[in-house]
């Protein structure tokens, strides 16, 4: 059951780098193109970031389970022990898929709008924006 558990935290992670990687790269090109001026810029980008990652996910998810199908329906020698390392990894891969696309991207959102809060680009609470006066 370790066994499992350890590989399946080994692809979370690996997966996750690669989420926050197309996360930060679709912040950092709306902040250049100077569209990082609300909340909901923001949710746009992070939008954008994860819904790259949707297809490459879904295919890494499908053949992990119909990888490991074969192992859980076994009945030879040696299959309650393989049984035991392959039944959380389907469990946990179905886990990291709803992980990866709706709580790593909300975490990413919260993170980068508390960052963003300090910033002069976003309002304060009274709703007046803090942007300093351009001379022209």
């Amino acid at each position: 059951m370790w066994v499992g558990i350890i590989a399946l935290a080994a692809l979370d992670a690996e997966t996750a780098v690669v989420m926050l990687l197309y996360l930060d790269l679709a912040y950092e090109k709306a902040r250049s193109e100077g569209r990082m001026v609300s909340y909901a810029d923001l949710a746009a980008a992070v939008d954008h970031g994860a819904v790259q990652r949707i297809r490459p996910k879904m295919m890494t998810v499908a053949t992990i389970l119909l990888s490991l199908m074969p192992i859980l329906w076994s009945a030879g020698i040696g299959a309650d022990v393989m049984r035991r390392i392959a039944a959380p990894m389907v469990g946990g891969v179905i886990t990291s898929f709803i992980g990866e696309l709706i709580v790593y991207p909300s975490v990413y959102f919260i993170w980068r709008s508390i960052q963003l809060r300090k910033t002069p680009l976003f309002p304060d609470d009274d709703g007046a924006a803090d942007a300093p006066a351009v001379a022209g």
